[in-house]
C-alpha cells in the first residue's frame, strides 16, 4: 500500500487506486461469511435494509482510508447513518457505499458490491468497485483509463463502446425499476434492456457490454462515485436528465435522476 498520500496529483492516481482495489478486496472477504450464513436485516432510519454486513465493512474500510489520505474526509453509507458526517466544503471526498445492492445480499444474489470512489473538486477521479461472491473488482482512474480484474489478479484494459446500428442495450436496476423509467427507455430504439444490481450496473457499461443506464430512482452519491469514476475513466460520460453535469457534494448526499452513457 503507498505511504500517506496529502495531494492526489496524476502521478499519484494509480498507486492510490491500486490501493483501494486491495482495500475493496479486504472488505468483500470480511462481508462474505455473512452472505453464507442466516442474514439479520435491520431497518434504518430511513427505512432501508442494513446487515451486520455492511457495518463490518464499514468498519474496516473507513480507518484504512483515514490513515492513507488523512487531509481527505471520507463519507461512507453506515458512518453517515451512525451520525458521522465530515465536512466535504473543500471539494474533495471519498464516497464509501460499503455494501451496495443490500437487497442483492439480503436475497442471495450476487450482484453486490463494495464502492470507493474519490471527489477531487468536484469530479469522481478515481474509483474501485469489488463483487466480492466472483471476486472481479473493476478501477479507474481520470487519465489513466480503467480495468477489470479477475479473482486470480488478471487485470484487463476495459473501454465503452459505440453502440450498433441495431439499437441499444440499456442495463436498468433489478429493484427499482418504475413507470417513470420505463417510459424514458420506450423513447429509444432498444436491441436488448437488461435489468441487474447495485453499481454494477456501471461496470457493464464502462465495459462495453450495454450502452446506457438511466436511473429514475432514488439513489445517493456513494451509491454512483465509484462507478462514475470507472466509466470516466473507460471513455463514458454521466450528466442529469436535462444534460447538466453530474454534480457531488449536494444536500444530504442525495442525487438526482442520471444517465450513465458509453460512447453515444
Amino acid at each position: 500500500m503507498p505511504s500517506v498520500v496529502t495531494a492526489v496529483d496524476p502521478a499519484d492516481r494509480i498507486a492510490l487506486l491500486d490501493a483501494i482495489a486491495i482495500l475493496a478486496r479486504e472488505a468483500g472477504e470480511i462481508i462474505l461469511p455473512y452472505y453464507r450464513a442466516e442474514i439479520d436485516v435491520i431497518d434504518k432510519t430511513d427505512g432501508s435494509p442494513v446487515t451486520a454486513a455492511d457495518r463490518a465493512a464499514d468498519a474496516h474500510i473507513v480507518p484504512v482510508l483515514k490513515a492513507l489520505t488523512p487531509d481527505i474526509p471520507v463519507v461512507a453509507e453506515e458512518s453517515v447513518e451512525a451520525g458521522d458526517i465530515p465536512d466535504v466544503s473543500g471539494g474533495r471526498f471519498w464516497l464509501v457505499d460499503p455494501l451496495d445492492g443490500t437487497k442483492e445480499f439480503i436475497n442471495k444474489r450476487n450482484d453486490f458490491t463494495v464502492n470507493i470512489g474519490l471527489i477531487w473538486d468536484g469530479v469522481p477521479v478515481l474509483g474501485a468497485l469489488h463483487t466480492p461472491v466472483d471476486g472481479m473488482v473493476w478501477g479507474g482512474a481520470l487519465g489513466h483509463g480503467a480495468w477489470e480484474e479477475t479473482a486470480e489478479g488478471v487485470r484487463t484494459p476495459i473501454s465503452v463502446r459505440r453502440p450498433g446500428p441495431d439499437g441499444l442495450t440499456i442495463v436498468a436496476s433489478r429493484s427499482h425499476r418504475n413507470p417513470e423509467l420505463e417510459a424514458y427507455i420506450d423513447t429509444m430504439t432498444v436491441k436488448e434492456s437488461v435489468s441487474r444490481g447495485s453499481a454494477l450496473k456501471f461496470c457493464l457499461v464502462a465495459r462495453g457490454e450495454a450502452d446506457l443506464y438511466p436511473r429514475t430512482g432514488p439513489t445517493m452519491e456513494w451509491d454512483t462515485a465509484a462507478g462514475h469514476a470507472v466509466l470516466l475513466a473507460a471513455g463514458g460520460s454521466m450528466t442529469t436528465f436535462d444534460g447538466s453535469p453530474f454534480d457531488y457534494a449536494k444536500p444530504n448526499f442525495r442525487n438526482g435522476h442520471f444517465i450513465a452513457r458509453g460512447a453515444v
